[in-house]
Order: C-alpha cells, then sequence, then structure tokens
C-alpha cells in the first residue's frame, strides 16, 4: 500500500463526483470497557503503588477519522460496531465538511462493507489490503489516548467511562498538531 498510495488515490479521486477540495481521512474504531489497564507507575521508594483493577464486560466504541496533512479529527462514541453505526459516523463527517470531496480509507471490517450503508455524495471509501493494521495511523492514536487517558483508572458506570472517552477525544481534536504528529507519516504525506 505505501508504495502504490498515490496510484490508488488517483485511481479514487476519478471516480469521486462533484467538485470541491479533496480531503483524504483514515478511519477507524476502537473497543473502551470497564476493564482496565494497569501498568507500571511511580511512587516514592518505599511506597508500592496501589492501581486498582475491574473487570466488567461492558463496552462502548469510539468511531475517528483523521486528515494526515492537516491534523484534523472528527469523532463519534457509538454504543456498537456495525453497519449501522458506521453510516451513521459517515453521514456526520460529510455533514461536518459539506464542501469537500472526501475520500476515507478505512480497513476490511465487515461493516465497512455493509450493502445497507448508503454513502453520502461527497464520500467514497478506500479499502486498506486485507490484515494490514500498521498502514492506518489511527491506530497509533488509539494507544496515545489509552497511554495518556485510560491507563490505572476504573469507572464506575459505563457513562464514566464514555464521560472519560469524550474527554479525550476531544483533546485531540482540539489539538490539530498533535495528532498530525502522530498520524503524519512520510508515504502519506508524499503521496498528498
Amino acid at each position: 500500500m505505501e508504495k502504490k498510495f498515490q496510484e490508488t488515490l488517483a485511481a479514487a479521486v476519478a471516480a469521486l463526483p462533484g467538485e470541491g477540495p479533496l480531503y483524504v481521512m483514515f478511519q477507524d474504531e476502537a473497543r473502551f470497557g470497564r476493564i482496565s489497564d494497569v501498568r507500571r507507575c511511580w511512587c516514592p521508594a518505599p511506597e508500592r503503588p496501589i492501581a486498582p483493577a475491574m473487570v466488567t464486560q461492558e463496552y462502548t466504541y469510539a468511531y475517528s477519522a483523521v486528515a494526515p496533512a492537516d491534523g484534523r479529527m472528527d469523532s463519534l462514541v457509538l454504543p456498537h460496531v456495525n453497519g449501522l453505526c458506521m453510516g451513521i459516523f459517515l453521514d456526520e463527517i460529510a455533514a461536518r465538511h459539506p464542501d469537500k470531496r472526501i475520500l476515507m480509507i478505512v480497513d476490511g471490517a465487515g461493516w465497512h462493507k455493509n450493502q445497507n450503508i448508503q454513502l453520502p455524495p461527497n464520500l467514497r471509501l478506500v479499502f486498506l489490503p486485507p490484515y494490514a493494521p500498521e498502514l492506518n495511523p489511527v491506530e497509533h492514536l488509539w494507544d496515545d489516548l489509552r497511554e495518556k487517558f485510560f491507563h490505572n483508572r476504573v469507572f464506575a458506570s459505563l457513562d464514566a467511562l464514555e464521560d472519560q472517552l469524550v474527554s479525550g477525544l476531544l483533546a485531540y481534536e482540539n489539538d490539530p498538531a498533535r495528532v498530525k504528529s502522530i498520524t503524519a507519516w512520510d508515504w502519506i504525506i508524499n503521496a498528498l
């Protein structure tokens, strides 16, 4: 994909109707749950740190799309990963960028290829090669988000977890320079 990305983009742009500036975004979803992520932490010697742990099977999902060229990030927190939620997310992205022609780079998850998804007129999907999550820069955002906002934390309810998730996502959405530093890989920027 890295070597053929420019060709793939050119073919997708040719098939994208309408006029307006081209906007290339990478999209992914991540599951966040009430299972705590216990990690090492600092405390003064000879104290021993106490990190709470919890295993509760409640989850919510973050959908995010990132434009590596300018660091813009758009996110939604939705209850499931399926075709219906993916359609809601794509409609929201198209509504947030009505004057742009959007190429959304996605992985091959089944709900991305759902036949019931009606793509907005200004948005087209481009699929990454199968079994290649390392090509999606949004994966690195999830790692950073989990490290900065979720490790060594437990949540009393799913609502509390969602509040923390929204807070973390807003921190990234409001800091395009930070997002760009994580997602603007050379092979992506050179192809744009």
